[in-house]
């Protein structure tokens, strides 16, 4: 007899399968809508910003851009050029400083770039006359030492002024400033080519020590203006002496803006002291050279040699204490933000300023 059962069973046979098989299509189109590919993400990007921005209220054109971390700073700093070669490095390496610090595009001067690139590898931009005089600066004068205001000034056209000169500035980027004052090849060679040619009692020296004697102007200016005094021939004897004591066979390289008053008054008796150019004042740039291509440094008072003793490293002797306590100079210039904390300073002797 013929089975009831049969013709129910194959009909709910087909019945799951057709069910089984909606539903895995319909799951699978579910999970086709949601995933994306990028390229059509990325379109809808625009629209969806474009939406966003309908609702807030327009703003002119030049200023609707959105602002982003990689949108370029704006605004613009530069520096005054001021003073001989010296101040233009301490003008230059705070202005690279402070704005790096302050999120804004450093330019220079036409007259700095002239002081300067012939004989660094500076990499800062050149801000022309003709588009500086259409600028609205604001003028900011700086102290000679690191001011925490200097941190967050909210000016986005600025220019610094004063006569900064202060490792308080810019020490923390030392590799960065460094490497802008690195000298042209050209100009390192022509130093290492003197250097190389040195001999101490017919040897070849073992340790180039620069020695850089401001004089010119200081020598009045000093007693005269800021109670104070030059470098003379005790601080040179005891500076000289001093790296005697600590290295064999060393040769003192001496470079000045008053070479005769060197020659007469420096100790060349032991065959270890050169006067550059053959005590003939040179270049500035040929004198610092020199300097820096030694491996340690004495230095009287003045920018040039406090750049010069930087740029070398090694180890610095500077003339300390070369004011009285009341002098106007103390007003403007710190002597612990001019000398490294590591520099060994020797005092001057004041009895000059405290003769009747």
């Amino acid at each position: 007899m013929p089975s009831t059962q049969g013709p129910f069973f194959f009909p709910m046979a087909h019945f799951v399968l057709f069910v089984f098989t909606a539903s895995t299509i319909f799951h699978l189109q579910q999970r086709l809508v949601k995933i994306q590919p990028p390229s059509a993400a990325r379109r809808l990007e625009p629209e969806e910003t474009e939406d966003s921005a309908s609702s807030a209220p327009s703003a002119p054109s030049s200023t609707s851009a959105p602002s982003s971390p990689s949108t370029a700073p704006r605004g613009m700093w530069t520096i005054n050029s001021q003073g001989r070669l010296g101040n233009q490095m301490g003008e230059y390496a705070t202005l690279y400083a402070l704005a790096k610090m302050n999120g804004r595009p450093a330019f220079i001067p036409p007259e700095m770039h002239s002081a300067l690139a012939p004989i660094f590898r500076i990499s800062l931009p050149v801000l022309h006359g003709a588009t500086a005089s259409r600028i609205p600066w604001r003028n900011y004068p700086l102290n000679d030492w690191m001011e925490e205001q200097y941190r967050h000034l909210p000016w986005e056209y600025v220019r610094l002024t004063g006569y900064p000169c202060s490792w308080t500035f810019y020490h923390h980027l030392r590799p960065e400033i460094l490497r802008e004052f690195t000298l042209h090849d050209h100009v390192r060679e022509e130093a290492q080519r003197f250097l190389r040619g040195l001999r101490v009692n017919g040897s070849r020296p073992a340790t180039f020590v620069g020695v850089h004697v401001r004089r010119g102007d200081y020598v009045h200016v000093m007693p005269n203006v800021w109670k104070g005094v030059v470098a003379d021939r005790g601080y040179l004897q005891q500076a000289l002496d001093r790296f005697r004591a600590r290295h064999p066979a060393p040769v003192f390289v001496v470079t000045s803006n008053g070479m005769a008053w060197c020659r007469e008054n420096i100790d060349a008796s032991r065959g270890d002291v050169v006067f550059a150019g053959d005590g003939v004042e040179g270049s500035p740039a040929k004198d610092f050279a020199l300097l820096t291509q030694c491996n340690h440094t004495v230095m009287t008072i003045g920018t040039f040699g406090i750049w010069a003793a930087y740029l070398a490293g090694g180890e610095t002797v500077y003339l300390a204490n070369y004011t009285l306590p009341d002098s106007p100079f103390l007003k403007l210039f710190k002597p612990e933000a001019a000398f490294l904390p590591e520099w060994v300073g020797i005092a001057a002797d004041l009895s000059p300023l405290l003769k009747p």
